[in-house]
C-alpha cells in the first residue's frame, strides 16, 4: 500500500502525529531542560555520583515499570484521556517545582515524580498513535513524533545553558521551564478536543498478533539489555563537572547537541526500518555501543564524539523501539503491550544505572566495558526474535 508521508491537509492521521509531537515538544522541552541541570544541581545539595546515578536509574524504572499498570489501566477503563492528562500534569508541574528544593533527598523525590508522571502517560500516548501506523507506516510514523519530541529536547538544555550563561543559577532555569509546561498542556488540550476517538484514524489492521508472543517478549529482553548500556544524562553530567573537562554553562550544551543529532537519527532510521527492519536495528545498536568509551574514557573531543552515539542510542529507544513494539501488538491490549514492554526496558536500565553508579568511583573502564558488552548482548536477541516473528506469519 502506498504511504503518503507528508499530505497533512488530506490526512487526519498524520495531523494528529503532528499534534502529538508538538504535545512532546513542549513536554520534552520541559523535562528535557531540567535534565540537563539535576546531576549538576543535586551535586551542588550535596549528593555523590552513585546517589546521582542512582536516583536516575529508579527514576528510570518507575518511568518504565509502573508503564504496564497506566496501560492495563488505560486498556480496562478505556479512560486514556483522562490517565494522559494525569501523567502529563505530575511529568511537567515536577520540573518546575525543583526551583523550591532545599536538600537533595527533596531533589531526589521530584525527579522520580517526574519520572512516574512521564511512565503513566507514555503507553496511552504510543498507543493513540498506533492507529496511524497503517497508512504512514510504523518507522516513519514514530520517527516524525520523535523528531518533534527531540526538537523540543534540544531547545530545553540551550535555554537552561543561555540561563547559565548569563549568570543566572539553577533555580531560575527550573522556574523558567513552567512556560513550556504550560505551552505543552495547552497542545495537548487542541489534540483532545479535535481528536477525541484516536482509534477512528485507523486505516487496515494495525495490531496484528493476539496475544504477547514469543517474539514480542525476546524483543523486550533484547532491549533490556540496551537500556542496561544507555545510561542516564545524569550521570553524564556529574562526569563533566566534576571531572571538569567543560565549563557549567557548556553541559546543557552537550545535551541539546546530542538530541540534536538524535532529531536526525530518529528520522533516517525511521525510514530506514520500514524498508529494512532487523539491520536498521542492529546496526543502530552498535553504533549506541560505541558512546561510553568516547563519553568516559576522553576530553572534550572525545565526549562530543560520544554524545553523537548517545543520541542515537536515544533516537532506538524513542523510534525504532516504538516500531518494534507496534510490530507485534496484540489485538485489544495495545496500552498494555506498550507499558508491559517499556516495564522490562526498565529493569535493565535500574539494573545499568546502578552498576554504572557504583563502577564510576571505583573504576571507569570497568564501567565502559559494562556498558558497551550489555549493548552488544542485544543483537543475537533481536535477530531471535526477528525470526520468530516472521515464522509466525
Amino acid at each position: 500500500m502506498a504511504r503518503s508521508h507528508l499530505s497533512i491537509g488530506s490526512s487526519p492521521a498524520f495531523t494528529f502525529v503532528l499534534t502529538m509531537g508538538m504535545v512532546n515538544l513542549f513536554g520534552d522541552m520541559t523535562y528535557e531542560g531540567g535534565g540537563a541541570m539535576n546531576g549538576q544541581f543535586m551535586a551542588t545539595l550535596g549528593a555523590s555520583a552513585a546517589v546521582v546515578s542512582i536516583t536516575a536509574g529508579v527514576g528510570e524504572f518507575l518511568g518504565y515499570g509502573l508503564r504496564s499498570v497506566a496501560g492495563y489501566l488505560a486498556d480496562k477503563t478505556g479512560r486514556y484521556w483522562l490517565v494522559t492528562f494525569i501523567g502529563y500534569a505530575i511529568n511537567l508541574l515536577a520540573v518546575p517545582a525543583m526551583a523550591l528544593a532545599a536538600n537533595w533527598q527533596v531533589a531526589a523525590l521530584l525527579v522520580l515524580a517526574e519520572r512516574i508522571g512521564r511512565a503513566m502517560r507514555k503507553p496511552t500516548v504510543e498507543a493513540m498513535l498506533s492507529y496511524t501506523t497503517g497508512k504512514h507506516g510504523r518507522g516513519w510514523v514514530y520517527a516524525v513524533n520523535t523528531a518533534l519530541d527531540e526538537t523540543g529536547a534540544t531547545l530545553g538544555p540551550l535555554i537552561v545553558a543561555l540561563v547559565l550563561f548569563l549568570n543566572g543559577d539553577y533555580r531560575t532555569g527550573y522556574a523558567l521551564l513552567l512556560i513550556s509546561a504550560l505551552l505543552a498542556f495547552g497542545a495537548l488540550a487542541i489534540a483532545r478536543i479535535n481528536f477525541p476517538v484516536p482509534a477512528r484514524l485507523e486505516q487496515g489492521r494495525t495490531a496484528p498478533a493476539r496475544g504477547l508472543s514469543r517474539s514480542y517478549w525476546l524483543y523486550m529482553a533484547a532491549a533490556a539489555c540496551v537500556a542496561a548500556g544507555l545510561m542516564s544524562y545524569e550521570l553524564i553530567a556529574y562526569h563533566l563537572a566534576t571531572a571538569k573537562i567543560v565549563a557549567e554553562h557548556w553541559i546543557p550544551v552537550f545535551l541539546a547537541f546530542s538530541t540534536g543529532c538524535g532529531v536526525i537519527a530518529s528520522l533516517v532510521l525511521g525510514k530506514l526500518y520500514d524498508r529494512a527492519a532487523l539491520p536498521t536495528l542492529l546496526v543502530a545498536v552498535l553504533l549506541s555501543a560505541l558512546f561510553s568509551p568516547f563519553a568516559f574514557l576522553g576530553g572534550f573531543t572525545a565526549v562530543l564524539i560520544g554524545m553523537v552515539f548517545w543520541g542515537i542510542g536515544y533516537a532506538i529507544q524513542d523510534t525504532l523501539f516504538k516500531a518494534v513494539v507496534a510490530s507485534v501488538l496484540p489485538e485489544g491490549e495495545r496500552n498494555l503491550a506498550f507499558g508491559l514492554f517499556y516495564a522490562g526496558y526498565g529493569v535493565g536500565w535500574l539494573i545499568g544505572s546502578v552498576a554504572t553508579g557504583l563502577l564510576y568511583d571505583h573504576s571507569r573502564v570497568g564501567l565502559v566495558a559494562f556498558a558497551v558488552l550489555a549493548q552488544l548482548l542485544s543483537l543475537p536477541l533481536f535477530v531471535l526474535a526477528k525470526r520468530q516473528e516472521s515464522s509466525a506469519r
